[in-house]
Protein backbone atom coordinates (compact mmCIF):
# COMPACT_ATOMS: atom_id res chain seq x y z
CA UNK A 1 0.00 0.00 0.00
CA UNK A 2 2.85 2.10 0.37
CA UNK A 3 3.55 2.41 -3.44
CA UNK A 4 -0.48 3.08 -3.92
CA UNK A 5 0.41 6.22 -1.72
CA UNK A 6 3.05 7.66 -2.72
CA UNK A 7 1.85 7.82 -6.23
CA UNK A 8 -1.50 9.57 -4.64
CA UNK A 9 1.45 12.01 -3.00
CA UNK A 10 2.61 12.76 -6.15
CA UNK A 11 -0.53 13.27 -8.06
CA UNK A 12 -1.60 15.68 -5.48
CA UNK A 13 1.75 17.34 -5.82
CA UNK A 14 1.52 17.87 -9.23
CA UNK A 15 -2.48 19.04 -9.49
CA UNK A 16 -1.12 21.69 -6.50
CA UNK A 17 1.39 22.69 -8.96
CA UNK A 18 -0.59 22.78 -11.80
CA UNK A 19 -3.26 24.64 -9.88
CA UNK A 20 -0.76 27.57 -9.18
CA UNK A 21 0.34 27.56 -12.64
CA UNK A 22 -3.26 27.94 -13.71
CA UNK A 23 -4.52 30.60 -10.86
CA UNK A 24 -1.60 32.83 -12.53
CA UNK A 25 -2.44 31.90 -16.40
CA UNK A 26 -5.96 32.25 -16.13
CA UNK A 27 -7.45 34.10 -12.82
CA UNK A 28 -10.29 31.70 -13.26
CA UNK A 29 -11.52 30.87 -9.53
CA UNK A 30 -14.34 28.36 -10.38
CA UNK A 31 -11.10 26.10 -11.93
CA UNK A 32 -8.93 26.80 -9.77
CA UNK A 33 -11.38 25.58 -6.58
CA UNK A 34 -11.88 22.79 -8.98
CA UNK A 35 -7.95 21.60 -9.00
CA UNK A 36 -7.47 22.50 -5.66
CA UNK A 37 -10.53 20.24 -4.72
CA UNK A 38 -8.16 17.53 -6.51
CA UNK A 39 -5.08 18.44 -4.57
CA UNK A 40 -7.20 17.72 -1.43
CA UNK A 41 -8.93 14.71 -2.38
CA UNK A 42 -5.76 13.66 -3.73
CA UNK A 43 -3.82 14.11 -0.63
CA UNK A 44 -6.45 12.86 1.23
CA UNK A 45 -6.71 8.88 -0.62
CA UNK A 46 -2.61 9.06 0.00
CA UNK A 47 -2.83 9.85 3.49
CA UNK A 48 -5.30 7.00 4.13
CA UNK A 49 -3.33 4.85 2.29
CA UNK A 50 0.42 5.56 3.88
CA UNK A 51 -1.71 5.51 7.38
CA UNK A 52 -3.08 1.99 6.65
CA UNK A 53 -0.02 0.87 5.36
CA UNK A 54 2.05 1.60 8.41
CA UNK A 55 -0.71 0.35 10.74
CA UNK A 56 -1.04 -3.11 8.50
CA UNK A 57 2.60 -3.64 7.89
CA UNK A 58 4.10 -4.62 4.78
CA UNK A 59 2.21 -6.02 2.31
CA UNK A 60 3.13 -8.09 -0.49
CA UNK A 61 2.47 -5.72 -3.23
CA UNK A 62 5.48 -3.76 -1.51
CA UNK A 63 8.23 -5.88 -1.80
CA UNK A 64 10.15 -6.13 -5.02
CA UNK A 65 10.82 -9.73 -4.36
CA UNK A 66 6.96 -11.22 -3.85
CA UNK A 67 5.64 -13.23 -6.33
CA UNK A 68 1.68 -13.59 -7.49
CA UNK A 69 1.17 -16.05 -5.03
CA UNK A 70 2.16 -14.41 -1.96
CA UNK A 71 -0.84 -12.33 -1.88
CA UNK A 72 -3.28 -15.59 -2.37
CA UNK A 73 -5.82 -15.96 0.19
CA UNK A 74 -9.14 -14.73 1.27
CA UNK A 75 -9.02 -10.97 0.51
CA UNK A 76 -12.45 -10.62 2.18
CA UNK A 77 -16.15 -10.97 2.10
CA UNK A 78 -18.19 -10.05 -0.37
CA UNK A 79 -22.11 -10.38 -0.48
CA UNK A 80 -23.21 -12.29 -3.77
CA UNK A 81 -27.05 -11.45 -3.87
CA UNK A 82 -27.53 -8.27 -1.97
CA UNK A 83 -30.00 -6.01 -3.15
CA UNK A 84 -29.42 -3.27 -0.81
CA UNK A 85 -27.01 -1.25 -2.93
CA UNK A 86 -29.30 -1.03 -5.79
CA UNK A 87 -31.46 0.82 -3.40
CA UNK A 88 -29.51 2.48 -2.05
CA UNK A 89 -28.42 3.88 -5.74
CA UNK A 90 -31.68 4.90 -6.58
CA UNK A 91 -32.56 6.54 -3.02
CA UNK A 92 -29.39 8.87 -3.81
CA UNK A 93 -30.78 9.51 -6.96
CA UNK A 94 -34.32 10.45 -5.81
CA UNK A 95 -32.58 12.74 -3.01
CA UNK A 96 -30.44 14.38 -6.11
CA UNK A 97 -33.42 14.27 -8.36
CA UNK A 98 -35.94 15.73 -5.41
CA UNK A 99 -32.90 18.62 -4.47
CA UNK A 100 -33.87 19.87 -8.42
CA UNK A 101 -37.65 19.55 -7.84
CA UNK A 102 -38.56 19.99 -4.37
CA UNK A 103 -38.34 19.84 -0.75
CA UNK A 104 -40.93 17.10 0.19
CA UNK A 105 -39.33 14.82 -2.33
CA UNK A 106 -35.88 15.65 -1.29
CA UNK A 107 -36.85 14.96 2.15
CA UNK A 108 -38.84 11.68 0.86
CA UNK A 109 -35.21 10.34 -0.02
CA UNK A 110 -33.00 11.37 2.41
CA UNK A 111 -35.25 9.03 4.59
CA UNK A 112 -35.29 6.12 1.18
CA UNK A 113 -31.52 6.79 1.71
CA UNK A 114 -31.16 6.81 4.94
CA UNK A 115 -33.49 3.86 5.64
CA UNK A 116 -32.33 1.84 2.39
CA UNK A 117 -28.25 2.69 4.33
CA UNK A 118 -29.41 0.77 7.27
CA UNK A 119 -30.75 -2.01 5.50
CA UNK A 120 -27.15 -2.38 3.58
CA UNK A 121 -25.46 -1.99 7.23
CA UNK A 122 -27.71 -4.48 8.70
CA UNK A 123 -28.51 -7.05 6.20
CA UNK A 124 -26.62 -9.86 7.88
CA UNK A 125 -28.44 -9.13 11.03
CA UNK A 126 -31.65 -10.13 10.46
CA UNK A 127 -33.81 -12.97 8.34
CA UNK A 128 -32.26 -15.63 6.84
CA UNK A 129 -28.69 -14.82 6.53
CA UNK A 130 -28.09 -13.40 10.05
CA UNK A 131 -24.84 -15.35 11.87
Amino acid sequence: MKVQGWVFVICGLFFAAVDVVYWFWSKEPTGTAVMAISVGLAFMVGYYLLFTARRIGEQPEDSKEAEISDGAGELGFFSPHSWWPLFVCLSAALTFFGFAVGMWLFLLGVFATVMSMIGFVFQYYRGNFSH
